[in-house]
C-alpha cells in the first residue's frame, strides 16, 4: 500500500498472459479513492505496458455485441479494459500460434463501479456483450489504432464456441460480417506468429 491506497490485486486467467485486476478502494467520510492503472504493479507481473491511446464505448441496449477485434504485428495491441457504467460480459479469444492457450477463450463480467478491470495480453481478439442498457466501457491501448491493422473474429463462430450470456440485440455490420475462423485460420496464423526478433507482447 502506498499513501493509504491499496494496490491492485491481480488473478491470472486460463490465457496466458491475460488478468483480471481488482483495485481496492481507500474509503473514508468523502468516499472512495482507487488506483486505476499503475505500469510498476504490472511490470512487476511481466507486463510492460505503455498506454498510447484511451478510448470509451457506450451501448444504448442490453445485448450488444463488439467485437472480436484484433490488430496484426507490428500494430498488435495490449488492452486494459474497465466497465465505467452498466454492465458486460468480456471475451478473450487467444490468437497467438506458440500459446498454449491458443484458440482458448475466456469470459469475465465486469459491472460499472467494481473496480475491476481485465487484462487482454496483444494477439488476442477482445470484445463484449451487454447485460445492462446504456453501458460504458474504458479502453486504455498500448498501440495507436491502425486500420489497415484490423482483423476479427465472427462473434457467433461455431469453432469458437462462445456462449454469450443475451441474445443479440444489436452489433455492427462491420463486425457480423467477419469471416469464420475456417476461412481464416492459416492467414491468422501467419499474421500473428513470431519472428526472429519481433516482441512477444
Amino acid at each position: 500500500m502506498l499513501l493509504g491506497v491499496p494496490t491492485m490485486q491481480c488473478s491470472e486467467l486460463p490465457i496466458v498472459g491475460a488478468f483480471v485486476i481488482d483495485h481496492p478502494a481507500h474509503r473514508d467520510e468523502r468516499g472512495t479513492f482507487a488506483r486505476a492503472f499503475c505500469q510498476r504493479e504490472l511490470a512487476d507481473l511481466g507486463v510492460d505496458f505503455t498506454v498510447r491511446q484511451a478510448n470509451t464505448s457506450l451501448s444504448r441496449a442490453a445485448g450488444t455485441v463488439r467485437g472480436l477485434h484484433v490488430q496484426v504485428p507490428p500494430h498488435h495491441e495490449q488492452k486494459l479494459i474497465r466497465c465505467t457504467r452498466g454492465a458486460l460480459v468480456d471475451v478473450i479469444v487467444d490468437l497467438r500460434p506458440e500459446s498454449p492457450s491458443y484458440l482458448r477463450t475466456v469470459q469475465v463480467q465486469l459491472v460499472g463501479g467494481d473496480g475491476r478491470a481485465v487484462l487482454v495480453p496483444a494477439r488476442c481478439a477482445h470484445g463484449f456483450q451487454t447485460i445492462s442498457d446504456d453501458t460504458e466501457a474504458l479502453y486504455l491501448v498500448s498501440q495507436f489504432h491502425s486500420a489497415a491493422a484490423e482483423r476479427g473474429l465472427r462473434w457467433n463462430d461455431p469453432a469458437l464456441g462462445i456462449h454469450w450470456p443475451r441474445p443479440l440485440s444489436n452489433i455492427s455490420a462491420k463486425d457480423a460480417s467477419w469471416p469464420l475462423l475456417a476461412e481464416q485460420e492459416a492467414q491468422l496464423r501467419a499474421e500473428f506468429a513470431l519472428h526472429v526478433g519481433s516482441p512477444r507482447s
